[in-house]
């Protein structure tokens, strides 16, 4: 029953509207007023020059003021409020007007006029016999090509259809001297008075006039209505959209597709002023330790608080989130420096168990220079330049940044390049035993013979592979060279020995990896035991759930995988208890103090005893001296790979020093003669 009602309320227009749709039902009349306006204008000029041809072709100028009386005042006050109408239709149309109350003003004077003009003429009509098809038409102008609530609607018709039923003298009280004069009706005379009233045929054509202009009423409202809300959810939407496309989600500041327009804008208005603008980048230095502390809610408001503490900061820049924890800012400040500084001091104010602080990078654009992300690339680079420097928090791109940027760019933009023609090469550094200082395996490294860098070691070109998510290129380009020169030592029946490749963490995030060292396996005929899998202790440490099922499918398919770098990281152990790995590989930086640290000797010693109670194998990197080698073999190490027995060299030169018998191989692992 509630609902009925409620239904009801809505079709006869007792509902309230909304701003949206108020609007909606305005314009939708201002532009029904401009056909019906234009209409109307033309018929009553045609009327007053039809009047004025009769009144002269007929001589009936003696009748002048019946006319007036009659026919000219009706056209002439109709004519002038369809001007009226028609010219704040146009203003408001064409957006030079939106004063709603004089509109709704000559819209209620329009329709009045319209009908009563209507009821006049039709009444007059009527009296002579005629047609009451101006009051009918008048009616239908203002009830069904302008949209009302249907309750004003029954208003405006039961009332004007009763003012014109008095008017033809069939109401009690209304006019008694229209007789009219019709076919189907005769006057009925009694003695000299006539008898006023209209047909029972024209009682039943206007009460169904009436009836379905009603319906039309209702009917014209409701689909109007709906129309109107419809319309009025999808600006809504759009506006979301709008909003959304413009601002971050958590923050609420702008995001960078904001940014970069404006920016842009920014720029290229600012002509020769560019100089004054900098770019800055902002970098919450461990934030990613303060979600894991904290958990990801308590993360979200240090997001929150600190981009409001940067657009408080920079009151009327350009402020936006970047992404993850890095903001951007554009701005004309000349104390971007101090701001820093001030900023850093509030976020160190947070911190509890974690070390908190804020680095920025800023760059400032050259005269002519009107690329965001090109600006936005090297403030964040020179951002990164300071990372873990804990004296300082900004810096300034310069000369010396522009060099590695440049460089960072050629690497980019050249990697695709470089596979495809072969430029990048592997190198092989032998791993041997400690039993017999023969070589047991190699393991595969990246260089870049670059045309115009020249010979490039990995640790300028791997590092901004993996931070713009392209290593796994370099990767799968590895990978199957290694196994090419399996494959033609096998048909060459040269020595060849077991190849351990390093796997990225990003190599599982940004392709099967897994999927294609079989494919290339399979496409070369290499045994599984001749690939070995190196993965970075990190590596686990960050993506734990997407590196346990590689690593479970690459040593059920045959491969044996290695734990590198064991050591650099702070949960060693736990990787350990967790993961079932072949060869423990340990880290470099154990032997970096080996002769001035003396804990390095019983640390080593258990690590080695660590790997013989789980049953792997140990092997040490980083081995410069005979002394740190002897040292490895007296404490049980299988392996041990460095510098004193060989650095990385190309497949050639290692086969030279084996041939010569600089190097040694050892017959157990190896194929060939």
């Amino acid at each position: 029953m509630v609902r009925f009602l409620r239904m009801c309320r809505r079709c006869l227009g007792f509902q309230k509207r909304s701003a949206y749709v108020d609007n909606y039902f305005f314009k939708a009349n201002m532009i029904a007023g401009i056909y019906m306006s234009v209409l109307i204008i033309i018929l009553e000029l045609w009327m007053i020059i039809r009047t004025t041809h009769k009144i002269a072709v007929e001589d009936l100028y003696s009748q002048l003021g019946y006319y007036f009386s009659n026919y000219y005042i009706y056209y002439i006050v109709l004519l002038t409020t369809g001007v009226g109408m028609l010219t704040f239709s146009l203003l408001f149309v064409t957006g030079r007007t939106n004063n709603k109350f004089i509109g709704n003003m000559i819209k209620w004077t329009f329709a009045f006029v319209s009908i009563v003009f209507g009821i006049m003429v039709s009444v007059n009509d009527y009296s002579h016999g005629e047609q009451i098809l101006t009051f009918l038409t008048m009616e239908l102008f203002i009830i069904c090509l302008l949209v009302w609530r249907p309750w004003v609607g029954f208003l405006i018709l039961t009332i004007s259809y009763l003012i014109y039923l008095y008017g033809l003298g069939d109401l009690v009280g209304g006019i008694n001297d229209i007789v009219p004069v019709n076919v189907a009706y005769k006057a009925v005379i009694e003695g000299n008075e006539a008898v006023a009233g209209i047909t029972t045929a024209t009682k039943i054509n206007l009460f169904t006039m009436w009836l379905s202009s009603m319906l039309f009423c209702i009917s014209n409202y409701n689909k109007t209505l709906v129309q109107a809300e419809k319309d009025e959810n999808l600006e809504k939407m759009n506006r979301h959209l709008s909003q959304i496309s413009v601002r971050d989600d958590l923050t609420g500041i702008h995001n960078m597709l904001y940014f970069r327009q404006e920016s842009d804008n920014f720029l290229r208005h600012s002509g020769s002023d560019n100089k004054n603008f900098i770019f800055l980048f902002f970098d919450i230095e461990n934030f990613k330790s303060y979600n894991e502390t904290y958990g990801f809610h308590k993360g979200n408001e240090l997001l929150v608080t600190t981009a409001n503490m940067i657009v408080d900061a920079f009151k009327g820049s350009l402020v936006s989130r970047y992404s993850d924890d890095h903001f951007v800012v554009l701005t004309d400040s000349k104390d971007s420096e101090e701001i820093a500084a001030k900023l850093s001091e509030e976020i160190r104010k947070i911190e509890g168990e974690v070390k908190l602080d804020i680095k920025c990078g800023a760059y400032k654009p050259a005269d002519g220079e009107y690329d965001p992300s090109l600006a936005c690339d090297r403030a964040r680079f020179a951002c990164n330049s300071i990372k873990k420097h804990f004296d300082c928090n900004y810096r300034l791109y310069d000369h010396a940044l522009e060099d590695k940027f440049t460089l960072k760019q050629y690497i980019l933009n050249n990697i695709d390049e470089a596979i495809q023609k072969d430029y990048i090469k592997v190198y092989y550094q032998p791993v041997v035993s400690t039993e017999n200082s023969c070589i047991v395996g190699l393991e595969a490294l990246a260089r870049w013979h670059d045309p115009n860098y020249g010979l490039m070691p990995p640790g300028q070109f791997i590092e901004t592979l993996e931070e713009y998510r392209q290593i796994h290129k370099l990767d799968k380009c590895i990978i199957r060279q290694v196994c090419r020169d399996y494959r033609n030592a096998a048909d060459k029946n040269l020595p060849f020995v077991p190849v351990s490749l390093n796997f990225s963490r990003l190599d599982f995030e940004l392709c099967d990896i897994v999927q294609f060292l079989d494919e290339m396996v399979a496409e070369y005929s290499v045994p599984k035991a001749f690939l070995d899998i190196e993965i970075t202790e990190s590596a686990l440490v960050d993506r734990q759930d997407l590196l346990t099922n590689a690593i479970i499918r690459l040593r059920s398919t045959g491969y044996k995988v290695w734990l590198d770098d064991f050591g650099s990281g702070y949960s060693s152990l736990n990787v350990l208890k967790d993961y079932q790995f072949d060869v423990l590989k340990i880290d470099m930086k154990f032997l970096s103090g080996f002769t001035e640290n003396q804990k390095t000797r019983p640390i080593l010693k258990n690590i080695v005893g660590l790997t013989k109670q789980l049953e792997m194998v140990s092997l040490s990197e980083g081995v410069e001296t005979k002394e740190q080698f002897e040292f490895l073999r007296s404490i049980g190490c299988n392996r041990a790979q460095g510098y004193l027995f060989s650095r990385p060299v190309p497949i050639e030169e290692l086969r030279t020093r084996i041939a010569d018998g600089e190097l040694t191989m050892d017959k157990e692992y190896m194929i060939g003669a």
